[in-house]
Parts: C-alpha cells; structure tokens; sequence
C-alpha cells in the first residue's frame, strides 16, 4: 500500500532527478546573467554580426540606396588594393613598435616605482596622469608641443645647440616615429601598474635567497623577477597589441594619417572609405579582415593563458 502510494518524485530515478536540477540550476543561471548579457547583445554582439555581413554587401553612403549581397566581390577588390595593405604594414609597425616601446618603458618605470623611496605615492598617482586624459586631448597637446615654429620640443632642441626646425609631424621621416613615441607615452600608465602589481606580489624570499647564494641584482632580476612576471607579460603586452592594432582617435587628431599616408593606419583608412568616399560595404570588408587579425591575437593571448594555467 505504501509503495503504491508514494509519490512520483519519490521513485523517480537518480539520473532524472540530477537532469532536472541541473536544467534549474542552468536556467536559474541564465536568469541571473541575462540582465548582464542583454547590453552585451545588444551593444557588441548584434553590431559586430551586422558589420560582417556588411561587408559582402555594396552599401553605400545616401538616401534610398539598394542595397544588394555581392558576395566575395569586396575583399576581391581589397586583396589587389596596395594602399590599403600599406596602410596594414604601418598599422603592425605602429602596433608592435609602441607596444614593445611601452613594456619597456613600463617595465623600467615599474620598477623603479617598487622601490622603497621618498613620495613614492605621488609618483605612482603621476604616473597614473596620461590614463586620466582622453586620447584626443593627448593628441593636441603633443600637437601643439610637437610644432616646428614654437613648440617646445623644438625650442629645447635650439637652446642645446641642435636643429630645432623639425616638422614631427609633417614629415615623410619622422612622422611615424613621434607618433609611436606620443602612443608609448598614452598607453603607458596601464602597463605600468599591471607590471607594479605583478612586482609586488613576487616573493621577497626569493630575492633574499637568490642574493644569499650570491646573485647579483641583473642576476635575481632576470632568474627571478621576470620568470615571476611572465603570465602578466604576456597578458599585458597581448592587450596592448590589441589596443594599439585598434588606435584611432590618437593618430586621427594628430597626423589624419599623413603626410602622404605615412601614418594612415588600416582604421583610419576604413574610416575613410566609409565616411568620405561612402562605400560602406567595402569599408565593412576592410573591417573583417581587421576584426580577424584581431581573432589571432586573441587567440595567442587565451591560449598562453591557458598554458600558463597548466604550468
């Protein structure tokens, strides 16, 4: 009588009772991060899939415009179009050339800022200084400080006796140059403290053991401290290269990608062909291939953590 009164639930088997709290658990889940996941969808995701597919298409800029699917039509014409793959050669030069500038100088500054000195609080909050300032307000100081009539970069050259009629950012020569030195100085800060954090948190004991057996201070750092660092490293320097790959509003306010296109990057030259020749489609088609090499780099960064994490 007992056994033919219990309930369902009851005498359900396990498994079917471990499915159904897995799918409450899993749905409860859901619930939870949807109002998180809406925003994402909708700002990041949505746009993202509308741009692809942009790009097999031949929008253009005006009123009533048909717009039609032309399949591989816009990245056939990309792969014959020099001017934009020169634009990519400068884009991996400004990326990887600021991003190796900036580990360095972050990593030189990092340590410094480790050490035990006097107002070592306000150097660290001055550090912090370039983050604070929007990119564009970045731009037109080192504009106005890079001028060849009376800059102060051209003032200080003539008062120690140099040359000091150098147009930075006019010329073929040293275009490229003083914008990757004006990228190392804005997207320094993150590095640094990304690095600070990581010193901070490497083990004193190490050092003091390394220095009982004998190392010098070259030795510790480099048997010692950079072996700690190296996850962060590599996170950092991916980032950076992902950032700085994706530059816009910097180069954009100072240079526009001249002069003769010697700091045209692959989103300025996107921007371009999108916002003043109206091709959309094809400016979407440029954007793929960005948003590819952007996967790759993605790709390395996840899959050093993951090896790291295995380590």
């Amino acid at each position: 009588m007992t056994a033919a009164t219990a309930s369902p639930i009851a005498t359900a088997p396990a498994p079917r009772r471990r499915r159904r709290q897995a799918f409450r658990n899993s749905r409860d889940a859901w619930l939870l991060t949807l109002p998180a996941l809406i925003p994402v969808v909708l700002f990041s995701v949505y746009p993202l899939v509308q741009g692809i597919l942009l790009g097999f298409t031949d929008a253009k800029a005006g009123l009533n415009q048909v717009v039609t699917f032309n399949g591989v039509d816009n990245y056939t014409r990309l792969a014959g179009n020099e001017l934009f793959w020169n634009s990519f050669r400068i884009g991996l030069v400004w990326a990887f050339g600021v991003t190796i500038l900036q580990f360095l100088a972050a990593l030189g500054l990092s340590l410094l800022l480790n050490m035990n000195l006097r107002f070592r609080g306000l150097a660290r909050t001055l550090a912090l200084v370039p983050w604070a300032i929007p990119p564009v307000i970045i731009a037109i100081m080192w504009r106005l400080m890079l001028n060849p009539s009376y800059g102060p970069v051209n003032e200080g050259l003539r008062a120690v006796g140099l040359p000091g009629d150098i147009n930075w950012l006019g010329s073929f020569a040293t275009a490229l140059p003083a914008v990757i030195v004006v990228g190392v100085w804005a997207g320094m800060p993150q590095t640094t403290i990304t690095l600070l954090a990581g010193l901070q948190n490497v083990p004193t004991e190490l050092h003091e053991a390394a220095a009982i057996d004998g190392s010098s201070t070259w030795q510790r750092f480099w048997h010692v401290t950079l072996p700690a660092l190296r996850p962060i490293i590599i996170a950092i320097t991916t980032l950076d290269l992902i950032w700085n790959f994706n530059s816009f509003a910097l180069v954009f306010v100072l240079t526009a990608g001249g002069p003769g296109g010697q700091t045209m990057l692959p989103m300025l030259f996107a921007y371009n062909e999108a916002f003043r020749y109206g091709n959309f489609g094809y400016a979407a088609a440029m954007g793929n291939v960005m948003v590819i090499v952007i996967a790759i780099f993605l790709f390395l960064y996840l899959r050093s953590q993951a090896r790291s994490r295995l380590s």
